[in-house]
């Protein structure tokens, strides 16, 4: 039976009501948390863009379900040694329940310093490698690394973590499925596609969780709700590439000026309907997801906690 979570909103909300969020999540009966990993938002509306690693720290005193970042891109933003050592101190606060899920990242957060934005599949071999050195270092031992795109000299993490952490790799494509099946510990995506995970188990990773994320705006009025989920995440009607590879909130509110509210209400759940929400979220245990991270949109998180306690949850687990 597949297990459903809660996606803690790092580009809609500061670190406090982040950490009050883990705590309404769990007491509301989701089993387990989600982080997004931004340096910026991905619009102006949503506003926020807390650093996920000091968060981690304060969410890991509070609360006592699993978590994992939904996604974090070891690639050009943070080294690979630092997102190594940040995921072991992670790991020892959460006493192994954290899980490192990792991405090939957005233009929007890893072009700040100034770097070249690589295309995807060099992104992806720079991600291949980044694995390979942070898994290296949370053995403990000193690690001397000379390779494609990163160099670590006598590096060790003496504060090691106290047992190997789960990577999941997030996917989207057939060489990023591939490449998940291959050094993942597990597969993360947004979409119910259940060719997406047959792929992903052929290219190795048969047996391994999957993990999905979708989004929902739950609320008493349904064109109140639609409004909100347009006002704040506008970009989720983007296609293609345009997520990975547009460099600043402005460029996401230039494109997203193209896309309508009617757009995304017929794409995003929302409004109080039960029935929507369970019909959308089972799309993806129909998919053969193992766990669900669901992301209530908006400020109607109190509404929203306890109609995930009294309706949703328990809808979704008699099925």
């Amino acid at each position: 039976m597949a297990r459903f979570g809660y996606v803690l909103s790092s580009e809609e909300w500061g670190p406090d009501d982040l950490v009050w969020q883990a705590v309404q999540a769990q007491d509301a009966g989701f089993e387990s948390l989600g982080i997004s990993d931004h340096f910026h938002p991905w619009n102006d509306e949503q506003g926020q863009s807390p650093f996920v690693w000091g968060v981690l720290g304060a969410i890991s005193r509070e609360v006592d379900i699993p978590i994992s970042t939904h996604v974090t891109a070891p690639i050009l933003r943070i080294h690979p040694a630092i997102v190594a050592q940040a995921a072991a101190t992670a790991s020892l606060q959460f006493r192994g329940r954290f899980v490192l899920g990792v991405g090939s990242g957005e233009a929007l957060n890893e072009q700040i310093l100034g770097d070249m934005w690589p295309l995807a599949d060099e992104r992806l071999d720079m991600l291949d490698e980044a694995v390979e050195i942070m898994r290296a270092l949370w053995s403990g031992d000193v690690v001397t690394h000379h390779g494609e795109h990163y160099a670590v000299e006598w590096a060790r993490l003496y504060t090691a973590p106290a047992e190997p952490i789960p990577v999941y790799v997030s996917a989207f494509g057939p060489k990023a499925l591939e490449l998940a099946g291959r050094i993942g510990d597990g597969l993360v995506s947004t979409s119910p596609e259940a060719d997406a995970i047959e792929t992903f188990n052929k290219a190795g990773g048969a047996g391994k969780p999957t993990l999905a994320g979708t989004k929902l705006c739950y609320g008493p009025d349904l064109d109140a709700a639609v409004e909100t989920a347009h006002r704040l995440w506008p970009n989720t009607g983007l296609p293609g590439q345009l997520s990975q590879d547009l460099r600043t909130p402005a460029h996401f509110m230039q494109a997203s000026s193209l896309v309508t509210a009617d757009q995304i209400g017929s794409s995003t759940p929302c409004g109080p309907d039960l029935n929507v929400h369970l019909s959308a979220i089972r799309e993806y245990v129909d998919a053969g997801f193992d766990e669900v991270l669901i992301h209530q949109i908006g400020p109607l998180q109190n509404e929203f906690f306890r109609f995930a306690a009294d309706e949703l949850l328990p809808a979704l687990r008699e099925t």
